[in-house]
């Protein structure tokens, strides 16, 4: 990720982020901790769906992160990739189930057409 486009988070602007808004903060760093805590899902289950969703919303920051962290929970590259290509044929089969918006749209669902 180029630096001029995504700046690293240097402790400066991390302190910076947390004293602009201590509470927030520290509410969110309880949820983020409680979300990625062991549950009824293991820690690296949570982590590949985290990667997953972080290739969805395309936040750079977030997959860098959460792919290392998953690593770290003991995921393989292998892990990794298939879980970014289920990410993919989600977000490719959210446009193709959407297209029924579109024939609606046309009129498509309003009348018969003849069979020819």
């Amino acid at each position: 990720m180029p630096e001029s486009v995504y700046p690293s988070r240097t402790p400066d602007l991390t302190r910076r982020r947390k004293e602009l808004a201590p509470e927030t903060h520290e509410a969110f760093e309880h949820f983020s901790r409680q979300v990625f805590a062991e549950g009824a899902l293991d820690q690296k289950t949570k982590q590949l769906i985290a990667v997953a969703v972080a290739h969805v919303t395309q936040c750079p920051y977030c997959i860098d992160g959460h792919t290392k962290q998953a690593t770290r929970k003991g995921a393989s590259p292998e892990e990794i990739m298939e879980a970014i290509w289920v990410a993919a044929e989600m977000r490719a089969g959210g446009a193709y189930a959407h297209s029924i918006l579109a024939l609606h749209a046309l009129g498509e669902g309003e009348h018969q057409h003849p069979t020819t």
